[in-house]
């Protein structure tokens, strides 16, 4: 199979073809007329197949096929909406592997898609043959996709059981819930509803910076500590109201240990240096999170409550793998 140029395919719909999306939801449609899918923590692509020829279209319409030699897909001519997923070795998606594919230099692509070779799951199908799928209702093109999708290529679980998707919401990234009877509307966020996975969690406070507000706090950096006794940096807290901003000032700075500086730009926070200050972990907050990455809550997490009746010690790293 060779990496074709796009304009070069002879299929019903060209490139870019921007993604139906979901809005969200806090909770799962309780109506009929739905048809439920787990919710991944990969790549959203579309891919398009012409022969041996391919080419894979992120979200925003740039091209991905470079970065993931290794995908193969059964010969034909089709369109598939699908997300790409490098596996977990405990099960799930390991979304941090997949972020160090998009890197310039092709023999690191080259050894990692060795190492470490992503997935192609396939949700919908927009064309195939000479044929555009858009207008067919969902239901039948889950059929047609059924016929065509196969290996290497996984196909997406999917249900109208309401009950048998709810267990997704703690075993999957949450519930993708689709109209069994909608199109397929490009860019748009109509026919789909998105519930994420909440996760709950116990972290010591290890430190806090500053808000942009005089006298406020605006973030708390929350750690976990391993089964040696090592205390990690997992992510941060933020997203207060302004009035609980002034008031976690007060709840935070007595348990300063005068240590203070700015972190680093990385991948987690913005280019620009951060104040901080650091506390001693006497403090235990229960977060909310929805995504996470190796050891590290991918977005800022929300706090629930400071836990008195829990020490630091007993916020283990093992909750981020449950």
């Amino acid at each position: 199979m060779s990496w074709y140029h796009r304009d070069a395919m002879a299929l019903p719909l060209e490139p870019p073809v921007m993604p139906q999306l979901a809005r969200s939801s806090g909770e799962l449609p309780d109506d009929d007329g739905w048809l439920y899918e787990p919710k991944l923590d990969g790549f959203r692509a579309v891919v398009f197949v012409d022969g041996s020829d391919l080419f894979v279209q992120s979200r925003n319409g740039k091209t991905l096929g470079r970065y993931f030699p290794e995908l193969r897909f059964p010969e034909g001519r089709y369109i598939l909406d699908g997300e790409l997923v490098i596996r977990a070795d405990g099960g799930g998606e390991n979304f941090e592997a997949l972020q160090e594919r998009i890197h310039p230099a092709a023999s690191r692509v080259a050894r990692l898609a060795e190492e470490k070779p992503a997935t192609f799951v396939a949700f919908d199908i927009l064309a195939l043959d000479d044929e555009s799928l858009l207008d067919t209702p969902l239901t039948e093109r889950r059929a047609t996709l059924e016929q065509v999708v196969g290996e290497p290529v996984e196909l997406i679980p999917s249900t109208a059981d309401r009950s048998a998707a709810e267990p997704w919401l703690q075993t999957a990234e949450g519930v993708i819930a689709k109209r069994a009877d909608a199109p397929y509307k490009p860019g748009e966020r109509v026919g789909m509803v998105k519930v994420k996975r909440v996760r709950t969690i116990d972290c010591a406070v290890v430190g806090w910076r500053p808000g942009k507000a005089e006298g406020t706090v605006g973030s708390l950096i929350l750690g976990l500590y391993d089964p040696d006794g090592e205390l990690h940096v997992v992510g941060h807290t933020s997203g207060f109201t302004a009035k609980y901003a002034r008031e976690l000032v007060g709840v935070v700075t007595p348990h300063e240990t005068g240590e203070h500086g700015a972190s680093e730009p990385n991948r987690w926070s913005a280019d620009r240096d951060r104040e901080w200050r650091g506390l001693r972990p006497d403090l235990v907050a229960e977060v909310s999170f929805d995504h996470k990455s190796g050891h590290r809550i991918r977005h800022g997490a929300r706090l629930l409550r400071f836990r008195d009746d829990k020490r630091a010690e007993e916020c283990a790293l093992e909750q981020l793998e449950s």
